[in-house]
């Protein structure tokens, strides 16, 4: 597909900027019939006025004139959620696509299972979403961060009754959930239920063997069910490398930044329906659009690979514990989650990213599963097959994740 000159609709001609952008690949959303592009829009990183990552002040003006443009420019798919910018997300996504843009998308947003406490709740928060989107159908509603537990607790609540009455009504088109769990927890909820019609995964060259992981999408993918992918960038990780991985892509032949390796690398795969990427700028919705034009299955060489091969090394040399997660350290008699706690310290030294894991630590860790609690009573170090001194990095930990 050769290039294009394209002007954001409805902008000033004086000042516009043009841009050769390779046209808009897409690709098969399962058994849905849909033709979604390969690049969708996710809103959780909308641009805000004080720069805070999801902060509830967004910049409606420019996150609706960069939603419009990635639309422009080809972009059919958008994502949201109920609790994204602290509800703000739902709301500027409904004013961007007036005016016309909703026919020209496929929208999504997830239903927020951690607020759910009732067999009521699902239809409330369902209704007040539809109002903030300034809409009466969306296309793919999503069970948001599903688990082991969740998936428990929306067996208990009998989430999947009320979902399908939903579609029966025309409230919801389709159903899918999103995912933060380990492959196993992934495969079960797969499983679970015949009437998923997509999921939602974390996936990136880093990822590729936690949470649901390569074997994960790849049993998604064989079980008939189209995957969408976020945090292909690792919340903006991978764009902006340590200096021993930007050694590796400097030396490549690829004249690619690390954002469009990571990208590529995704894009390569054919199990992969479409890749979110939560833009702030027009600058970053035209970076992605083009990069999207110009991938495809099978794109990347052996060389290619072992570019990626090398970078990841580069990242995991910097890793200070050399956890394997194997959980042998577990069950702690103080219940602390040890293996989730030296994952995200590694990640933040890792990727030159300690406010992200503090958010996540803050987030994702109950505070009984904290390294604050351990007891230092020595009982995992026995176990641990890799000899770390668990009772010395505990509080190493919280220090540099949960302390003030």
């Amino acid at each position: 597909v050769g290039r294009r000159k394209t002007q954001v609709k409805g902008s000033d001609p004086k000042t516009c900027v043009w841009s050769n952008i390779e046209s808009m690949k897409f690709r098969k959303f399962g058994k849905t019939g849909w033709e979604v592009s390969a690049l969708g829009f996710g809103c959780m990183r909308l641009p805000t006025s004080d720069g805070g990552f999801s902060s509830p002040n967004v910049d409606e003006p420019q996150a609706i004139e960069i939603i419009r443009l990635g639309i422009d420019l080809g972009i059919n798919y958008v994502d949201t959620a109920y609790p994204y910018h602290m509800g703000k997300s739902e709301k500027v996504l409904g004013k961007a696509l007036a005016g016309g843009y909703r026919d020209r998308v496929k929208l999504v947003t997830k239903s927020p299972l951690f607020l759910l406490k009732d067999a009521t709740d699902f239809d409330r928060f369902l209704a007040e979403q539809m109002e903030r989107l300034r809409i009466e159908h969306i296309d793919l509603y999503l069970l948001h961060g599903l688990g082991a537990s969740r998936w428990e607790k929306i067996k208990e609540l009998d989430v999947l009754a009320s979902a399908e009455a939903a579609i029966r009504d025309g409230r919801i088109g389709r159903l899918g959930f999103s995912f933060h769990d380990d492959t196993a927890a992934f495969k079960t909820i797969v499983d679970g239920y015949d009437g998923w019609a997509g999921c939602l995964i974390q996936h990136n060259y880093m990822d590729i063997e936690n949470q649901a992981g390569t074997e994960g999408l790849r049993y998604a993918t064989a079980a008939g069910l189209p995957v969408a992918i976020m945090e292909p960038l690792l919340g903006g990780t991978l764009a902006h490398p340590p200096a021993e991985a930007q050694a590796v892509f400097d030396e490549a032949q690829r004249d690619w930044t690390p954002a469009e390796w990571a990208l590529q690398w995704l894009w390569d795969q054919p199990e992969v329906s479409l890749v979110l990427s939560g833009m702030g700028s027009a600058e970053q919705v035209e970076a992605n659009v083009r990069a999207a034009g110009e991938s495809g299955v099978g794109l990347l060489t052996a060389d290619d690979h072992a570019v990626i091969d090398r970078a990841r090394e580069a990242f995991r040399a910097r890793m200070p514990v050399p956890c394997t997660r194997c959980g042998y350290c577990l069950p702690c008699p103080n219940g602390v989650n040890i293996p989730s706690n030296i994952e995200m310290y590694n990640d933040s030294v890792m990727y030159c990213n300690s406010d992200r894991q503090r958010l996540l630590y803050s987030m994702r860790l109950s505070a009984d599963e904290r390294a604050s609690e351990c007891a230092a009573c020595g009982e995992c170090e026995e176990k641990c097959p890799q000899d770390i001194a668990i009772c010395e990095w505990m509080p190493k930990i919280h220090e540099a994740l949960g302390g003030d």
